[in-house]
């Protein structure tokens, strides 16, 4: 595989994902293929038989392989699942020596302090992001890198999940054949494909609606500040038509698809749709006026807990508020006046996600639709691994350089090398994950 191609494997309920895009030389993103197969052996994106998953993730591998004419090798894969739950938390350290300024070695301790939280019976800490930072009692700092102070606080975004249901998703890829480059959380990958940094500053809700499960990022000042999975999505909504016109799962996805509308009001009466009897039975006839109230039903609970976790973030306070208010994504976002639906129990503006924001100008319309938006901010996640990696490599050499300088004229006064950058948490992450899946073996 070339080396500056990415990725992105999407591992969801209803479909999974595989992306493999490229840079161009304006900075945007060149989709060069995409595979796509039914989602077999995921729950509610938790992996709940191995084999099926294994055999799903090979199907749309080797179909992007086709599309794009290139060999895969290795990914990034999206994790997400009901498992996903955030908590806000605040913590400190006191500095032994407050006449010297704050480096990344005092943020690093500060970060592995939070580290050490007690957590339940199987979960870990997956991602710590820093909120803002107090030195000595002054608040609301954005970097203290460079500053003085004695104490050195900081509230935290802590995201924690099940290390199980991470592991055996990493198990499902190295059994594909593939190998892990990168484990990033599924709401940031949407985030970062139909999000602008102006909607980050501002203050926004992503509400990304997949086939098991709604995600949910809110970003304000540029920092995300809250996540969350919401364990409903589409496949509810498909369950409860199939129940409630009794008719099979196949048919109350295509009629959800075709005739679907989150908002009863705007169907008459009398418009029919007759759908096709099993086997000789006579054909079923469906009011479309019945079939948006069971729409509708179930997405007013979806929106309402989504809702709920935008006001538990503090969305009501003044200095909380989401000026870009809501941006819909995922499959789900799809549905016919979804949006107006949003906007009327919100009560805040709503616009549906595309995930054109750093594709190339000729990508096809197919891609940029909200279907694939994670699929797209994992191969963004890859790329911007690999110029990460190129960037340490180079300051790798530069340490080298400077030390043998160094070492060569010991008389000539010494110049300190540069600094290595810290990893982050996925990073880290992705390397414990692969750690352990070696040697389970």
């Amino acid at each position: 595989m070339e080396q500056n191609i990415a990725v992105g494997l999407d591992i969801g309920t209803t479909k999974i994902v595989a992306m493999i895009g490229r840079k161009n030389e304006y900075g945007k993103v060149e989709i060069l293929g995409i595979g796509k197969s039914k989602s077999l052996g995921v729950h509610r994106g938790v992996v709940n038989n191995i084999t099926q998953t294994i055999q799903s993730i090979q199907l749309a591998i080797q179909e992007a392989e086709a599309a794009a004419a290139l060999k895969i090798e290795g990914v990034t894969v999206g994790i997400a699942g009901q498992h996903i739950r955030s908590l806000q938390h605040s913590d400190y350290i006191t500095r032994p020596n407050s006449e010297t300024v704050i480096d990344e070695d005092d943020i690093e301790r500060l970060i592995n302090q939070v580290h050490k939280l007690v957590m339940l019976p199987g979960e870990e800490i997956i991602h710590v992001l820093p909120q803002e930072y107090k030195i000595d009692g002054q608040a609301e700092i954005k970097e203290p890198i460079g500053m003085y102070g004695g104490r050195l606080e900081a509230n935290f975004h802590v995201v924690v999940g099940q290390v199980s249901s991470i592991r055996n998703i990493g198990r499902c890829v190295q059994s594909a054949g593939l190998a892990l480059e990168g484990i990033t959380l599924e709401p940031l990958a949407s985030a970062n494909a139909v999000l602008s940094q102006e909607e980050k500053e501002a203050g926004v809700a992503l509400i990304d609606i997949g086939g098991g499960t709604t995600d949910l990022a809110i970003f304000r000042d540029g920092i995300i500040r809250h996540t969350a999975v919401i364990p409903f999505g589409g496949n509810v909504i498909t369950e409860d038509i199939k129940e409630g016109c009794s008719i099979i799962e196949k048919q109350a996805e295509l009629l959800k698809i075709k005739f679907g509308s989150a908002w009863p009001g705007e169907n008459k009466d009398n418009e029919i749709v007759s759908i096709p009897g099993l086997r000789g039975r006579d054909p079923k006839e469906i009011t479309l006026k019945n079939l948006s109230k069971i729409i509708h039903a179930r997405v007013v609970e979806i929106v309402e807990q989504v809702y709920v976790e935008i006001k538990n973030y503090g969305h009501e306070e003044q200095k909380k508020k989401l000026i870009a208010g809501i941006v819909l994504t995922g499959g789900g976002s799809q549905l016919k006046h979804l949006k107006q639906l949003v906007e009327y129990i919100t009560g805040m503006d709503t616009r549906i996600g595309y995930p054109n924001e750093h594709l190339a100008g000729d990508s096809d319309d197919a891609i940029t639709s909200p279907l694939f938006a994670t699929a797209v901010g994992l191969v963004m996640d890859g790329l911007k691994r690999q110029d990460r990696k190129k960037a340490e490599a180079k300051i790798e050499e530069e340490i080298q350089a400077q030390e043998e300088a160094n070492q060569e004229s010991p008389e000539v006064e010494k110049v300190e090398p540069p600094k290595k950058q810290r990893k982050s948490f996925l990073d880290t992450l992705t390397e414990r994950v692969k750690d352990f899946l070696d040697n389970a073996e």
